[in-house]
């Protein structure tokens, strides 16, 4: 028989490619989880992992355990939802873990009629970019993300999620007051080829992004300024340092005294956000009312 709790590990190492990683994760010593895949591995009569230099791989017979293992953890979040919802189970604490603009523009406004219509939800919320919080709530440290579209990011199909789209918002151009183009209604990004840029550090999604927008537009931009915070992105600007693309709510309440706001003509850069939880738990009675909420922000945020 094969216990489920030595599945996680599994998934949790096919995740993170190290033991090391994967026991920080799964709060484990590496010694911990190596006896439970050395013993996964006896309960399977198969080797499940290629250990080198680099990290560990998992083998042919690993991959096929592995996609198993995708439907077992996904069945008993069910289960877990089920016997919650059999219980009442709507009183307890739920953690969101949700980029900066997120917590300002969707989680925060949501928990005001959360509050009202299911008091017994308690949610606690931590600040984390979306290519954080996804593993965090793939790690059980995080029960629902909001996260935005990136590259390499799981996709809708992944087995370990499950996702629900909450809205799209563009990027606007942002320039110093009195550059040549701030006559225009709309500014076309292939007219800033040649302009220093101000951008996020790599690694943050909305990096990715502008790279991609720009290379869209047939130009690499020339980033000589780097922030993850837009109201610098916005400063620099203000201060004839360069030019930048922010997302739209990321401009609400920002001082833009000194800079020019425009949108972007054509194909641009648009921030896709979704919510996600584990596969097999978006009906649970603890995390259902705080999606729903989720999305009626968002809707909301899209008629405006």
């Amino acid at each position: 028989m094969i216990d489920p709790r030595r599945l996680r590990i599994l998934r949790a190492v096919a995740d993170h490619r190290t033991v090391t990683a994967a026991a920080a994760a799964l709060y484990l010593t590496p010694s911990a989880v190596s006896q439970q895949l050395s013993a996964l591995e006896q309960e399977t009569g198969h080797a499940l992992l290629i250990r080198g230099g680099k990290g560990v791989r998992l083998t042919p017979a690993g991959e096929i355990l592995l996609t198993h293992t995708h439907a077992v953890l996904a069945q008993l979040e069910r289960a877990e939802s089920e016997l919650a919802a059999y219980a009442d189970g709507a009183v307890g604490a739920v953690t969101v873990a949700a980029f900066a603009t997120g917590i300002t523009e969707i989680v925060a406004p949501a928990l005001r009629g959360l509050a009202v219509r299911h008091p017994g939800v308690v949610v606690r919320v931590r600040d984390a970019e979306g290519d954080q919080s996804l593993p965090l709530v793939l790690d059980g440290e995080a029960d629902i993300a909001v996260a935005v579209e990136y590259r390499g990011a799981p996709g809708a199909d992944d087995p370990r999620l499950s996702r629900v789209p909450l809205h799209a918002e563009p990027f606007d151009a942002v320039l110093p007051e009195g550059h040549p183009l701030g006559a225009r209604d709309h500014i076309e990004l292939a007219a800033l080829a040649d302009s220093d840029w101000i951008g996020p550090y790599p690694g943050n999604p909305c990096h990715d992004m502008v790279i991609r927008a720009c290379e869209r537009a047939g130009f690499t931009p020339r980033l000589i300024h780097s922030s993850d915070d837009f109201r610098a992105h916005v400063a620099l600007a203000a201060a004839a340092a360069g030019v930048a693309l922010v997302p739209r709510s990321a401009l609400r309440g920002t001082d833009l005294q000194g800079a020019l706001v425009r949108p972007v003509a054509g194909p641009a850069a648009t921030r896709r956000v979704f919510a996600a939880v584990r596969r097999g738990a978006e009906a649970h009675p603890l995390l259902r009312p705080v999606l729903d909420a989720l999305s009626a922000t968002a809707a909301g945020l899209d008629q405006a």
